[in-house]
């Protein structure tokens, strides 16, 4: 099959993306934290074109967010057939078909054989807050457990969890009471073992031994919440094992174990939830971004014990809107069908890919990941770790004019989250660009 991009016709931002820029930047709230200057005008599977029929290999995906990539025939079917016959009526206060739908569905796929209930929400972070809520409701505990690197987003709720980087904090105090933060698994940076030949499992230890010991009572925390990986916080893998040692820590003190898979969530990694490749049952797990192909959709898929408040005790307008349970219902039956047994394949020729890079340059100091949900971490001294946080920042620029479009993560990381409908030919490219772009940042 001939491929029509990458392909820049006019160095980016051309005219017209320059006036949508400049429009956008004169009205706009400035807190908008933006990356680079695309201006995007059409998309399909992982090609996106800008304003100005520039097109780009898309890498990024709408942060995780586009799983089934741009415009997907059966996805967009689904959205216009919804549209087609009603636009909203409040899923807290009335039925419909899609919404039911949607929450045996996601019961039904959520791991472990205990029977789920589904509550739907506008995005991740709303999931996250009510997840909240559900937790201290559900337990009549009030603290909460999160880790240094989080990130689950930014209503007062998430972001009282999110610890990834200060600017999204700063100003905003006070946060929720009763959120502590611990060390999370990174292997790469770990305090405790880092130096150690094999990981001791001393982050998830040291909860017991050091927070639960001296500064909180375990029978104060309604529950623990944790991406099983990382995203904003540097595309971070935790250890073997790790899961299922926060698992056995919540069970011993009646906490509830809640995974945030907002980001790694829906096939990203090769199965259909990322707390699956260590074979753990969450008490509640989230989900949003790539289970609506784009559409603002989320879900709290608690066990059936754990979601029994009473009429009322929660609800949401527009969460379940008809139309975003449509495009969820298809976008789980593409990801499910037809993208996710190519994912981990796929996955391990991006990952074999990097570490080829890593080989090549000695500003790579670590690559991880799982599927296609990759990260590379740059250095400037392999011995010390130090992060060289301006090497992805001048990488993600060069990218961009190059017709590759990438983000960053963590202080000094690469992510790579493709839509799921990536093939050979998009991986293989991605990695000569990346290739490309630090042969001349080190030449």
């Amino acid at each position: 099959m001939t491929r029509d991009y990458p392909r820049i016709v006019v160095p980016p931002p051309g005219p017209k993306a320059t006036a949508i820029v400049d429009r956008q930047n004169r009205w706009s709230s400035t807190s908008y934290p933006k990356e680079y200057p695309l201006a995007i005008a059409r998309g399909e599977r992982a090609m996106v074109e800008d304003v100005d029929g520039n097109r780009y290999l898309d890498f990024m995906a709408g942060i995780a967010v586009a799983s089934t990539g741009y415009g997907h025939p059966r996805v967009v079917q689904a959205i216009q057939e919804a549209a087609g016959k009603f636009l909203h009526i409040c899923g807290s206060d009335f039925y419909f078909e899609s919404f039911a739908a949607l929450c045996e569905r996601l019961a039904q796929l959520a791991p472990g054989k205990s029977k789920k209930r589904v509550f739907l929400s506008n995005s991740g972070t709303e999931a996250v807050d009510g997840a909240i809520k559900l937790a201290r409701h559900s337990t009549g505990r009030p603290a909460i457990v999160a880790f240094t690197g989080a990130f689950h987003g930014r209503t007062y709720g998430g972001l009282s969890l999110t610890a990834s980087k200060s600017i999204q904090r700063a100003g905003f105090a006070p946060f929720l009471p009763e959120v502590y933060h611990v060390p999370y698994g990174n292997r790469y940076h770990c305090d405790f073992c880092r130096t150690e030949p094999a990981c001791t499992m001393r982050c998830v230890s040291s909860i017991e031994d050091d927070l639960f010991a001296k500064r909180l009572d375990p029978k104060s925390v309604a529950a623990i919440f944790v991406e099983p990986i990382q995203g904003e916080g540097g595309y971070v893998v935790p250890p073997p094992g790790y899961l299922q040692a926060l698992r056995e820590l919540c069970d011993r003190h009646g906490i509830l174990l809640v995974c945030d898979e907002v980001q790694c969530g829906v096939g990203r990694t090769g199965k259909m939830w990322a707390c699956e490749h260590e074979g753990i049952e969450p008490d509640v797990l989230l989900a949003a971004k790539g289970l609506g192909s784009g559409m603002p959709i989320g879900a709290i898929v608690a066990k059936e014990s754990i979601m029994k408040w009473q009429p009322g005790a929660h609800g949401s307008t527009f969460g379940g809107n008809p139309v975003c349970c449509a495009a969820a219902l298809a976008t789980l039956d593409v990801v499910e069908r037809e993208l996710l047994p190519n994912v981990p394949r796929l996955g391990e020729r991006l990952l074999a890919g990097a570490k080829r890079l890593q080989d090549k340059y000695a500003t790579i100091g670590d690559v991880r990941g799982r599927g296609l949900m990759i990260g590379i971490e740059f250095v400037k001294d392999r011995a010390t770790h130090e992060p060289a946080p301006e090497v992805p920042h001048d990488l993600v620029e060069r990218a961009f004019r190059k017709g590759l479009l990438l983000l960053g993560a963590g202080k000094s990381a690469l992510r790579l989250a493709p839509p799921l409908v990536v093939d050979e030919y998009d991986v293989d490219t991605a990695l000569r660009i990346i290739d490309e772009c630090l042969r001349e940042m080190t030449d």
